[in-house]
């Protein structure tokens, strides 16, 4: 994610197993109440209006920051997913929340994404999370590898030249947003609507 790219993708293919109708259990950071991170979405979304519908911008309600997937709905006995819960409230216990900084931005082939900073704590809590889907299933989904912490701000939704991105952000100069996290959130995602949209399964307390 620190080269920037020359042209830009769809974010909005569907990747395998994935369909309208599917449901996906994983853990996400969210923001809801942190007004600071809502301002800085804000102005990248007013920023990035010009370029209209080439970009899928995302709304306050659905700004996140991705940390572990378990499995689909329907694949996943939801048994384990109580006991995962249950796992993870002990060991996120042990973690204290704690404050980051997000931003500035970062353009993907797929995304306009904020770096979020520093990453250690994040790391922790991921790792927490991992740590609790081992304590119940054989074997922990997704690699433990190649996970760097973003908040996107915007989707491509096309194909086409980065340029016209790049020249809208070129004279940005915003003000980083400061968030606190103090829970992980496990959420039943969906995309059927060209966002990723959720309802909460449980919310964690961090220590």
């Amino acid at each position: 994610m620190t080269t920037q790219p020359e042209t830009m993708r769809n974010h909005w293919w569907w990747r395998p197993g994935w369909s309208v109708g599917r449901r996906f259990y994983t853990w996400h950071l969210t923001f809801e109440g942190q007004d600071d991170v809502h301002r800085l979405a804000a102005e990248y979304r007013s920023a990035l209006a010009p370029l209209g519908d080439s970009l899928t911008p995302i709304p306050d309600q659905w700004l996140h920051l991705t940390m572990q997937g378990i499995g689909f709905v329907g694949e996943t006995k939801e048994q384990d997913v109580y006991s995962i819960v249950d796992a993870a409230q002990t060991r996120l216990a042990a973690v204290p929340a704690f404050d980051v900084q997000i931003g500035p931005e970062v353009r993907d082939p797929e995304a306009v994404l904020l770096h979020v900073h520093p990453d250690g704590r994040i790391r922790a809590v991921r790792n927490a999370i991992r740590e609790a889907i081992g304590d119940v299933l054989n074997e922990v989904p997704e690699k433990a590898e190649g996970f760097t912490p973003h908040v996107s701000v915007a989707y491509s939704a096309g194909d086409g030249p980065a340029e016209p991105i790049a020249r809208a952000l070129a004279d940005l100069n915003l003000t980083p947003a400061h968030a606190r996290i103090s829970a992980a959130e496990l959420i039943v995602i969906h995309r059927d609507n060209q966002m990723y949209e959720w309802e909460t399964f449980a919310k964690v307390p961090l220590g």
